[in-house]
C-alpha cells in the first residue's frame, strides 16, 4: 500500500513539475511533425504535399500572427477551394495552442 501512494505522490509530483515548454514540445512532436517536422521546416512528404510552410525562415514567422497560428490549430486550414490543408487539432485548448504557437515561435532562425 506504501508503494501505491508513494508511486502515486511522484507520478502527480512529476505532472505539476512538467514545465510548459517541455509539455509544448511533446504536443507538437505528437500533433505537428508530422507535416511541419520536428525541426519546424514542414520538410517532410506530408509537409510537402500539403505546402506546410517553413517556420524556421524569419519571414515567414514575421507574417504568421499568433491569433492566426492558434485560429489554425483550433479550427484548421482550407485552401480558396475549400480542400483541407491542415485538419483541426482534437481536444487542444485555448491554452495549448497559445502554447503551440510559442513553441513555433522557437524556430525562427
Amino acid at each position: 500500500m506504501k508503494k501505491t501512494i508513494l508511486l502515486a505522490t511522484i507520478v502527480a509530483l512529476s505532472a505539476a513539475c512538467s514545465s510548459p515548454a517541455a509539455d509544448s514540445k511533446e504536443l507538437y512532436e505528437k500533433e505537428c511533425a508530422k507535416c511541419h517536422g520536428t525541426d519546424g521546416k514542414g520538410d517532410t512528404k506530408m509537409g510537402k504535399k500539403l505546402g506546410a510552410k517553413d517556420y524556421t525562415d524569419t519571414k515567414v514567422q514575421a507574417e504568421l500572427k499568433d491569433e492566426d497560428g492558434v485560429k489554425a490549430i483550433k479550427e484548421g486550414l482550407k485552401d480558396k477551394d475549400g480542400k483541407a490543408l491542415m485538419k483541426p487539432a482534437e481536444g487542444i485548448s485555448d491554452a495549448e495552442a497559445k502554447a503551440l504557437v510559442a513553441y513555433m515561435r522557437t524556430f525562427k532562425k
